[in-house]
């Protein structure tokens, strides 16, 4: 019992001592502009990908660290770079994968940025930037545990791991599920940790066991052959966005719960959260109600939603008197756990199809489809998260689901079914991912760097198979 606490402490002092060398290295990758979407230069991708792969090297603890790409299928495409490392397991330790994705999200709108979003900055205990929670921070998790557990125990460390650090999370992960066959016997492993969700809140740690899967397409809806003068014709000729948004207004109902049968509910219980929280963790101003029925949890977590995230239309400044021909929209719903994808997007498209007015034509392209994920909590590694995380807040941790979607969950799930998969994070509520002002809570990534440090020396005492 000695020896183990004496290693556990010397974990926490090590990881504690790290946090500032990490802060800076998280600093540095934040100003690289790593957005993987179509149409944005490639070349700082490669960069944050060099950036994080040296980063693993100094390290010292992987026989091999590669930066690899695969093919997208069905394409001549290849995906954007990955970080991939390996360290054999010894001893008949267990082996781990650790995963985190380098690629972020684009700035949007950079007037409505405090500071500039690849400028990191500090200000109220958080860090600002884009990437510097989503998921920077998830990779400097993994990068600052690992330095510390090797600073602790020096070279009694018998523990495989495996690192995959995705380049294209953001984008799509297209090319995903071919790195995983490509890759397979690399990042096989009894564990995997995707420290690419969030926290209950700043202070309490949270294990995330229910993910939304999702289903996003493009709809496009035609009544008229060519414009046509809105006071010649209008009145007798159906435009297209009067069609589009009688369609759309279809989807959902007065409460404004998605509407379209065949779409699934979870029956699972939610823990207390008040619509003052979600006023405040979601932005909602006082006079805007929330939407739908059951507890707000409930409706995050276990049903489906559906949102209009794009539209194509003539603009306010060059608005005419024309009636529109067609009209495009981005539509991306999300699946309550246990209903598979396609499945949810067949009801839609055939919701969508018996209720267009007027006749108009519709054509759905550009479809993407990601599964829910239900995690099997009755796994000993759940339990030694559990363990970890408590440690690591001092707070016992929180089970939690997630609105939000993580497709390639289904591919690991597919590719290494024996696996236990552990979802986890470094963002809280107020850490703004995907919008401006993104920031990470300072003390939230100490204390996740160390309850993963104290995790994987866990681990590193664990026989295989046990």
């Amino acid at each position: 019992m000695t020896s183990e606490l004496s290693r556990q402490d010397a974990v926490r002092e090590a990881a504690a001592s790290g946090i500032p060398s990490a802060l800076a290295d998280l600093g540095a990758l934040v100003r690289i502009p790593s957005v993987a979407f179509p149409g944005f230069d490639e070349e700082p991708v490669q960069r944050s990908a060099e950036a994080v792969a040296a980063l693993v090297r100094e390290t010292g603890l992987f026989e091999t660290v590669d930066i690899r790409r695969s093919s997208v299928p069905g394409t001549d495409e290849q995906g954007q770079p990955a970080v991939l490392a390996t360290r054999a397991a010894r001893n008949g330790r267990p082996t781990i994968l650790l995963y985190a994705h380098h690629d972020v999200q684009p700035v949007g709108d950079e007037a409505l940025w405090q500071s500039p979003p690849f400028e990191p900055t500090l200000r109220d205990g958080r860090l600002y930037g884009r990437g510097a929670a989503d998921d920077k921070a998830g990779v400097m998790a993994h990068v600052a545990a690992l330095r510390a557990l090797k600073e602790a125990v020096g070279d009694d460390f018998d523990l495989g791991v495996a690192l995959f650090f995705e380049g294209e999370e953001e984008a799509g992960s297209k090319s995903f599920a071919s790195f995983l066959s490509d890759n397979a016997d690399a990042l096989r492993a009894d564990v995997i940790v995707v420290a690419d969700s969030g926290n209950w809140d700043a202070k309490t740690p949270a294990l995330t066991v229910s993910l939304r899967g999702n289903t996003r397409f493009t709809l496009r809806v035609k009544t008229l052959e060519h414009a046509s003068h809105s006071g010649m014709f209008g009145g007798a000729v159906p435009d297209a966005m009067m069609a589009t948004v009688k369609l759309l207004a279809t989807l959902w109902d007065d409460d404004g719960a998605v509407a379209v049968a065949g779409l699934t509910e979870r029956d699972a219980a939610t823990p207390p959260y008040g619509e003052e929280t979600l006023r405040d963790e979601a932005g909602l101003p006082a006079g805007v109600t929330p939407i739908g029925r059951g507890t707000i949890l409930s409706r995050i977590w276990n049903k489906p939603s559906i949102t209009v995230t794009g539209i194509d239309a003539p603009t306010v400044v060059n608005a005419s008197n024309t009636l529109s021909p067609e009209i495009s929209v981005v539509i991306s719903a999300r699946i309550a756990p246990g209903q598979r994808a396609r499945d949810a997007y067949d009801a839609i498209e055939a919701h969508l199809r018996a209720h267009a007015p007027f006749g108009a034509e519709l054509a759905f392209s550009d479809h993407d489809f990601g599964d829910a994920f239900l995690v099997d909590t009755s796994g000993w590694a759940v339990q030694a998260a559990r363990e970890a995380l408590h440690e690591g807040y001092g707070v016992e941790s929180v089970d939690i689901g997630v609105g939000g979607s993580i497709p390639f969950i289904a591919d690991l799930v597919r590719e290494f079914p024996g696996a236990q998969i552990l979802v986890t994070g470094v963002e809280d509520p107020h850490a703004k991912a995907h919008s401006p002002n993104e920031s990470l809570h300072l003390e939230t990534f100490r204390h996740a760097v160390l309850s993963e440090a104290l995790l994987l020396e866990k681990l590193d005492r664990r026989q295989a198979g046990e």
